[in-house]
């Protein structure tokens, strides 16, 4: 009986977060200290928000991060990601755990991201999503995604995204499908320092949920983030630290106004950097 109260429970929670029981959740420390307006931004974390985003990146780079959702480590998430470089494009690997041994979700990917021309880049992933029920077995499928990032001026690229974009089904027979994504964003760069975000993320069931943030650049080694969601409201802050050319870790924390607060940490792995001048 405990089991069974835990898991309606968790499977309620699940339905007040939004989709994540459909095969998504958010994934990347500096993303969700932004409340996830992420979807201009070019980092390796980009394979989570926008593949063709991941086509600015010029060092090969690996990263991962844990959230314990509203402090509960039924719905904690783990998510890691790795992009090389090549002559012409960038080659991606990512995946995302959510939940825990009774409820499941997992999502790992393959992605291939190119610059088109001198301001737009685009990309393109295959993911497998698969969720698992304890008792009630296994379900998985091939999903796609595609992103396209276009750089305006030295000042503001927008990103657009589309996740599931063939809108796969989680039982074939039933129209019973993993959730379909849109994400159109806004990066500007007001100085050196100060990039303003601003997105709109809409799934195809679900109210358009509006989001802004702020990153604040200290100085070369520390970073402050914070960010606000609609839809339900949200609230988010975090730090970067910048630890040498190689390591750079994400912290923060997320608020929303029903179930609480959702640690967030994140460590990314600049393969190259050792060797810059």
């Amino acid at each position: 009986m405990l089991k069974l109260l835990l898991f309606v429970f968790t499977f309620t929670i699940l339905c007040l977060t939004g989709a994540q029981a459909q095969g998504w959740s958010p994934a990347g420390a500096r993303s969700m200290s932004l409340a996830n307006a992420s979807v201009a931004l070019g980092d390796v974390w980009s394979y989570h928000h926008n593949p063709g985003a991941l086509a600015t990146l010029k060092k090969t780079s690996f990263g991962v991060s844990y959230e314990d959702r509203f402090s509960l480590k039924e719905l904690q998430s783990q998510a890691l990601v790795v992009a090389h470089p090549l002559k012409k494009g960038v080659v991606s690997l990512g995946a995302q755990f959510y939940g825990y041994s009774a409820y499941r979700t997992t999502r790992v990917g393959l992605g291939y991201s190119l610059q088109l021309s001198e301001k737009i880049f685009a990309g393109v992933q295959l993911n497998y999503q698969g969720l698992k029920i304890a008792g009630y077995g296994q379900k998985g499928t091939v999903s796609g995604e595609a992103g396209i990032l276009a750089k305006i001026n030295d000042q503001v690229s927008f990103g657009f995204s589309v996740l599931n974009l063939n809108q796969a089904k989680l039982v074939p027979a039933q129209n019973d499908r993993f959730s379909t994504y849109l994400r159109l964003g806004l990066a500007y760069n007001v100085s050196s320092k100060v990039i303003l975000l601003a997105e709109a993320e809409k799934e195809v069931t679900s109210k358009l949920r509006p989001k802004g943030a702020m990153e604040y650049k200290f100085s070369d080694k520390f970073f402050l983030r914070i960010g606000v969601a609609a839809n339900p409201v949200e609230l988010t802050f975090g730090t970067g630290l910048v630890f040498n050319k190689v390591l750079k870790m994400d912290l923060g924390t997320g608020w929303d106004q029903r179930l609480g607060w959702s640690p967030h940490l994140g460590f990314t792995f600049d393969l190259n950097g050792a060797n810059d001048e």
